[in-house]
């Protein structure tokens, strides 16, 4: 029987790097926290502004089933999304939504809900296309999956070269935005 088996979905559409995100967790989890993970990916019929979703299992054991039934952490970066999605996360789970693009009906069965303005913060760093790694600082400031040294240096490993320093100031914002979410509320 798996131990601490974690179910994660984000979800977007095309062009935001949901899929670059999902890719970064799996990779800290996998290669530098020594975890078990799997990543599956869809994406809709268009490619930019479609719907796209990544699905990931985080365990400390053996991943014997590689899906996603029905989550725990659900991110949601589109509103499109969020009413496709929201509906599969379990009772307590942790939700989280870009603040600016969702605006979710009141949470319900004990849903954490949180919200980050993702796209913003991109914006005040100078380049939209980070609030995918806005959104990865911020889930691993509230969601204790993965560690932060652990996504620090799987963001190295996977962003293009020459965009190492913005992309880990883009984690730094969004780590820092989640830790004081989570020190002190909203």
């Amino acid at each position: 029987m798996e131990q601490s088996r974690t179910e994660i979905k984000i979800t977007g559409f095309g062009g935001q790097g949901v899929i670059l995100a999902a890719y970064i967790i799996g990779k800290a989890a996998a290669l530098f926290d020594k975890k078990e993970a799997t990543l599956t990916q869809s994406f809709g019929p268009e490619a930019r502004g479609g719907a796209c979703s990544a699905q990931m299992v985080i365990s400390n054991s053996k991943v014997l089933y590689p899906y996603v039934k029905r989550p725990q952490i659900l991110v949601c970066l589109s509103q499109e999304a969020y009413n496709k999605f929201e509906p599969e996360l379990i009772s307590g789970g942790l939700l989280i939504i870009e603040k600016d693009l969702v605006k979710p009906k009141p949470a319900e069965n004990g849903i954490q809900l949180l919200a980050i303005p993702a796209t913003r913060i991109a914006e005040e760093l100078g380049r939209r296309m980070v609030l995918n790694i806005v959104t990865v600082g911020f889930f691993t400031a509230v969601a204790d999956v993965v560690g932060e040294e652990a996504v620090r240096g799987a963001i190295k490993d996977s962003v293009p070269k020459g965009t190492e320093d913005l992309n880990l100031k883009a984690f730094e914002r969004g780590f820092q935005y989640g830790k004081n979410l989570r020190e002190h509320g909203e």
